[in-house]
């Protein structure tokens, strides 16, 4: 498997709280001044993690021309996390809130539903292997922080794994445009995935199938659809709001 490479403060600081034995090397901007980085850079020297500065325009090349905020590292891979990891993830948890995410293929997009996610107190992140955006250095900078901590579950057949939740007595709620009820109409307490499409195409067939309710965000203006990532954060904490009613 090959290395990772992540940019901003965040995305560093969380690999530094959680797993700092993923560091391989450490690229910094020569010259730069911070004071929200230099305890960061404090915390690289005193773990003897290598660090080398670099010019802006080496930084912005390895970061693809994103915003790095001065700092970029190579990274071994987080804990890759598959359908076999649910049992544990749920094991001890009385009300689970999830996350399903059914062909979000933008990082950007992937990286703000992890960020909701977290800020949401979501267990997981479940998406299918095959149509989901890659966790790139791009995903880790947009969840500042998130990513590293946030559980993201790949599997193979998402049907399947939503109908093995069901048998744990899961309640799963897709977001659907045709939806009779709106997210505000809904339970949403109790253990609990929420579903959201790819943006335009929304759930695939089976996905709406296999969903025990539909629900739908209320739009009063001339667009159609929201950011996916926006309607995440709207459901996600419709349903924080109601389970700590």
């Amino acid at each position: 498997m090959s290395n990772d490479m992540i940019f901003g403060i965040h995305a560093v600081k969380a690999v530094l709280a959680t797993d700092p034995a993923r560091f391989i090397e450490v690229f910094v901007l020569k010259g730069r001044e911070d004071d929200r980085l230099q305890p960061v850079l404090d915390e690289l020297t005193m773990l003897g993690i290598t660090m080398q500065q670099a010019g802006r325009k080496a930084l912005d090349d390895k970061a693809k021309g994103a915003s790095h905020q001065g700092i970029i590292a190579r990274v071994r891979p987080g804990k890759q996390y598959n359908e076999n990891d649910l049992d544990a993830i749920l094991a001890g948890q009385e009300n689970p809130l999830l996350l399903i995410l059914d062909g979000v293929t933008d990082p950007h997009n992937l990286g703000a539903c992890l960020r909701n996610a977290d800020a949401a107190g979501v267990a997981a992140v479940i998406v299918p292997k095959d149509r989901s955006a890659q966790l790139n250095g791009t995903a880790s900078k947009v969840a500042c922080g998130a990513a590293e901590v946030m559980p993201l579950v790949r599997v193979t057949n998402l049907a399947r794994t939503m109908r093995q939740l069901q048998d744990k007595g899961v309640w799963i709620v897709g977001t659907a445009g045709e939806a009779t009820h709106d997210v505000y109409q809904s339970k949403l307490t109790g253990p609990l995935a929420i579903v959201m499409g790819a943006e335009g195409d929304g759930m695939r067939r089976l996905t709406r199938e296999t969903c025990d309710d539909l629900i739908k965000i209320p739009m009063a203006g001339t667009v159609s659809s929201l950011n996916v990532s926006v309607a995440t954060g709207i459901c996600l904490f419709e349903a924080v709001r109601q389970r700590q009613a």
